[in-house]
């Protein structure tokens, strides 16, 4: 029974050791894929820029009010397997709520790692485009080092750096920060002020961009939970007297923030996900690794204990054998009183054959002074003459007389 045991013991171990990597290697990454793909990850994102300058807004530079907001979108029917696909608009609304400028965007990457797949259509303004490095989102368990991040304005990446970790409204983040230089870039089929998007490129205006960009983003999930840029665009026109001082018109310039309630969703979000991914990702297959360890021990214990049960010998208390002891009246085994030699000139018994054997006497106790005395006071013989063995447990230390 306790080998039965043993190998159920086994058998469970193994399951639970080999169940650990399945769920970290195998079902963690289909889950996270399938909540990507999901409603779960539509997101709405509100930033503001105070006491900005917006090219053709209602109030003088430096003084109206830009809203951005970033719409996310999976598309369920495009992402197949680890594949995410992700619809995505970045809009600016003036302070009147006129919606001046937005780039739409198809982006495309793979669940766990983060890493563009370069497929399924992905554009940016509806141009073609090939995505080189990690957008929006950074890859699950971050890492603290500097990341391939993506310029949806510039179609470029270039390093993304970790500062530090701290705090942030009772979540532990990482402060991640990128700067772009100035740098030219395509002109949108949407501009700010009424401005067409031809007129421009055939006046041979060119549109330059610069920014300085902060994340705050929870480690586990990869999930920005706060934003920030410093953000400048122009029009540029070459001047053909002067080639290093073309005229500028400043399109945008502001300091972008993401409005705290936003932020608190997402905060709150991600510390959902965050328990989550982490009794999935860490606890479950931990758990299981060390439940499997105690299995294990317990199947070598029972099996041991089976071992040494088999290993006893036959008989012992109960057991129906017979008990070996020393031969002769004294040695408390059964055939002891038959050992005892007959005596000399014994009678036989009257019904005896001829061929029977002499009854055999048991030999009285007397003291070591071979007094004749102590044989009147001996047990009086049995029925089948012979006196009990258990009367005389011990050998008698000299002959009786006469023997």
């Amino acid at each position: 029974m306790r080998r039965r045991s043993s190998l159920v013991l086994l058998t469970l171990a193994v399951f639970c050791v080999a169940l650990a990597p399945l769920l970290r290697e195998y079902a963690f990454p289909r889950l996270v894929a399938k909540a990507l793909k999901s409603d779960q990850a539509y997101k709405v994102m509100v930033l503001e820029a105070e006491n900005a300058t917006l090219f053709g807004a209602p109030e003088e530079p430096g003084k109206t009010k830009a809203t951005i907001i970033q719409t996310v979108r999976p598309d369920p029917k495009a992402s197949k397997g680890q594949t995410v696909v992700w619809d995505m608009n970045l809009a600016m609304v003036d302070s009147t709520g006129k919606v001046v400028t937005q780039i739409p965007e198809r982006y495309v990457f793979d669940a766990v790692s983060q890493a563009p797949k370069n497929c399924c259509g992905e554009h940016i303004d509806s141009k073609p485009v090939a995505h080189t490095g990690i957008q929006y989102k950074w890859p699950f368990f971050v890492e603290k080092r500097g990341y391939n991040y993506y310029d949806a304005q510039a179609h470029t990446a270039s390093t993304i750096d970790y500062k530090k970790t701290e705090i942030f409204n009772g979540l532990e983040v990482y402060l991640f920060e990128q700067t772009v230089p100035w740098t030219k870039v395509p002109v949108p089929s949407q501009l700010p002020g009424g401005l067409d998007a031809k007129s421009v490129e055939s006046s041979g205006m060119e549109r330059w961009y610069t920014t300085v960009r902060k994340f705050w983003v929870e480690p586990v999930t990869g999930a920005p939970v706060y934003a920030e840029e410093i953000h400048k665009e122009e029009m540029r026109t070459p001047n053909a007297d002067d080639p290093a001082n073309p005229g500028i018109l400043v399109v945008f310039d502001g300091h972008v923030k993401m409005k705290a309630e936003w932020s608190n969703q997402l905060i709150a979000d991600a510390k959902e996900q965050a328990a989550q991914m982490r009794l999935l990702h860490d606890q479950l297959p931990k758990g299981l690794v060390g439940f499997g360890i105690v299995l294990f021990i317990g199947a070598l214990v029972l099996e041991y204990l089976g071992r040494r049960k088999s290993a006893k010998p036959a008989g012992g208390k109960g057991g129906g054998g017979v008990a070996a002891g020393p031969v002769g009246p004294a040695g408390g085994g059964p055939a002891a009183e038959e050992r005892v030699p007959a005596l000399t000139g014994a009678p036989r018994s009257a019904t005896a054959g001829p061929g029977a054997a002499a009854p055999t006497a048991v030999l009285p106790r007397v003291p070591a002074s071979g007094s004749a005395e102590v044989a009147d006071a001996a047990p009086a013989p049995a029925r089948n003459g012979r006196t009990p063995a258990d009367a005389y447990p011990e050998r008698p230390a000299t002959p009786p007389p006469g023997a």
